[in-house]
């Protein structure tokens, strides 16, 4: 019995010890208070991609906004609206950065006027590696780091996402077949990044323009010749309207990838779970956008030979050449001065030194079991 009054009298607080709990409680309620399940709605995201609405490459920024959105259950809500919506597509790095929209969709190399070190997210021959070798590079060795110190040197207030490894760029769509470097004299082109300074010291015109104003200025006679990025892209934005030779394979731009930014101040506001999805969304729409570019670029290659009759050529070899050389000259002019710059340049050789060596004695040719099923192919310099 003694025991039992006990009990009873510590589960009976004394009036000064409920004073204390009450405020204590009080204390509790105030520090974390209970928010009903639907008291606070989805968060809701507006995005704007670089790219018109009917490009492939806007496709993919909505493709990735699904994965987003299906992903939270709707705890958060991406908006995808086509270039100029908002502001140009040369202007979505500034946008995202003062909050005017939430995140974009783009290519590094459009924001080549804040730093040109952003370029070698793209433009050049990758020392040898393709687009998602490049990545593995940025992931693997380094690049992400050097990426967020760009980033923060410029001011720009952005979490960014690189990703989606693109196939190499043709050398572009042109009035007449480029045979050697000189032919490049005085041509009025399109280009963005580095391969500004590239075909401006092999003796074009350059011009860069965002994808949905190429195919305009070419048939206003502004342009005389332009690269934009893929047979689909260019199928779309009517490149075959204006020109029926396109010159395939270049260094100009070798290893580029899409980028997936957000405003960082909103980013960091999110919980680490809508934090965690964001982030395997992006290797998820990566991976997906690869295989859909392996299978819509590849069919448009074949609409555009046989219902827009155009003829694809190979990037004679002394061009590839030339564009490797002044490429060389113009990352050393680059590197002087700007220990940043310097520092991706050889934090990329490294890596492409083993990596591309790795994957040389390692991959088998897949020419040559092209060529036994299904014939051989086109000899270089010819119609492929």
């Amino acid at each position: 019995m003694k025991a039992d009054k006990t009990n009873v009298a510590s589960a009976t607080p004394s009036p000064t010890r409920r004073k204390f709990l009450a405020a204590g409680a009080g204390a509790g309620a105030l520090a974390f208070p209970m928010i009903s399940k639907g008291q606070a709605g989805p968060l809701n995201f507006r995005f704007q991609s670089t790219w018109p609405q009917k490009d492939i490459f806007h496709e993919y920024a909505q493709d990735y906004a699904k994965i987003v959105n299906d992903m939270t259950g709707g705890d958060l809500k991406i908006e995808v609206l086509p270039a100029g919506a908002v502001v140009p597509a040369f202007g979505l790095l500034d946008a995202v950065s003062k909050g005017t929209l939430d995140g974009g969709h783009g290519v590094l190399v459009y924001h080549y006027g804040k730093s040109n070190a952003l370029s070698l997210w793209g433009s050049g021959p990758g020392y040898g590696m393709d687009a998602n070798m490049l990545l593995a590079w940025h992931k693997w060795g380094g690049g992400k780091e050097l990426l967020a110190k760009i980033y923060e040197g410029i001011g720009a207030n952005v979490v960014s996402f690189p990703y989606a490894p693109l196939y190499t760029q043709p050398l572009g769509w042109f009035k007449k077949v480029i045979t050697k470097p000189e032919d490049f004299k005085g041509l009025k082109y399109r280009t963005v990044g580095i391969s500004i300074d590239l075909f401006t010291a092999m003796g074009a015109a350059v011009n860069a323009l965002p994808g949905g104003e190429i195919v305009p200025a070419i048939d206003r006679g502004l342009l005389d010749a332009a690269e934009f990025n893929n047979t689909s892209s260019d199928r779309a934005l009517g490149f075959a309207d204006v020109s029926k030779i396109c010159m395939l394979q270049s260094y100009h731009q070798n290893a580029e990838q899409l980028e997936i930014t957000f405003n960082k101040t909103k980013y960091d506001a999110l919980s680490p779970k809508l934090k965690s999805i964001i982030a395997s969304a992006v290797d998820a729409a990566s991976a997906n956008m690869m295989w859909k570019a392996i299978d819509r670029n590849s069919q448009d290659y074949i609409t555009l030979q046989s219902v827009d009759k155009v003829k694809f050529y190979k990037t004679p070899t002394s061009i590839l050449q030339k564009q490797m050389e002044l490429y060389d000259e113009i990352i050393e002019k680059k590197s002087q001065g700007n220990p940043l710059f310097a520092e991706i340049v050889a934090s990329q050789k490294k890596f492409a030194e083993r990596a591309v060596k790795w994957e040389q004695d390692v991959v088998v040719s897949r020419a040559l079991a092209y060529n036994h099923y299904f014939g051989k192919a086109a000899p270089a310099g010819k119609k492929a």
